[in-house]
């Protein structure tokens, strides 16, 4: 599974994949050194693209911004997380686990370069539109735990989602401060989640 940035596409003189050459770029750029960190001309520079076509198609870098999110949402929550999870896990509570054997992995990798979600909510903070926009992003996948938790039978799913999401970003953050073994121990206390939310046995 590989949870490193996409390469950019190959430069084309085609008009129609203006569009995803600047978001190819923007996709690497953004995730590694945040939005305010990169700039429109290195964006443009490096998408090999005339400024007047940036600007055709994002009225903004903000703009753009909300692409590379809604690009991130499919391509490592639904792709490199959830999708992988259930093919490790096929569903329910082993499903669950795996998400924790997906970030050990990428965790491992010279290229971790954490959760843009987090990132970007930090960076920019909640008021503004992208800090906003990567809240909502973080509910998705809260909605994404709440399905496979009620695929398990667990009680209170959202409130289970909830308490889950909270131990996959802890993870996170502590794979960021450098432990690599964080999702190890945050997959133990994930067992002791399940265990507390596992339905009572009918009488």
């Amino acid at each position: 599974m590989d949870h490193a940035t996409p390469a950019p596409a190959q430069p084309t003189t085609g008009p129609p994949l203006a569009r995803e050459r600047i978001v190819d770029v923007a996709y690497g750029l953004f995730a590694r050194r945040g939005i305010r960190g990169v700039g429109v001309d290195e964006i443009i520079a490096r998408s090999g693209v005339a400024k007047a076509t940036f600007y055709r198609h994002f009225r903004s870098k903000d703009e753009l911004a909300i692409a590379f999110l809604e690009r991130r949402d499919r391509l490592w929550t639904t792709d490199a997380v959830v999708a992988e999870a259930r093919r490790r896990g096929g569903g329910g509570e082993s499903a669950l686990l795996a998400i924790f054997d997906v970030f050990d992995e990428w965790f491992h990798r010279e290229d971790f370069e954490a959760c843009s979600f987090i990132n970007v909510l930090v960076e920019m903070g909640p008021g503004h539109p992208l800090g906003r926009a990567s809240i909502e992003y973080l509910a998705r996948i809260r909605t994404h735990l709440a399905v496979l938790a009620r695929e398990a039978g667990l009680r209170d799913p959202e409130g289970f989602a909830r308490s889950w999401h909270i131990l996959m970003k802890g993870s996170i953050v502590s794979a960021t401060e450098g432990d690599p073994t964080a999702a190890r121990l945050a997959r133990q206390m994930a067992v002791w989640l399940i265990e507390s939310h596992r339905a009572p046995p009918a009488p």
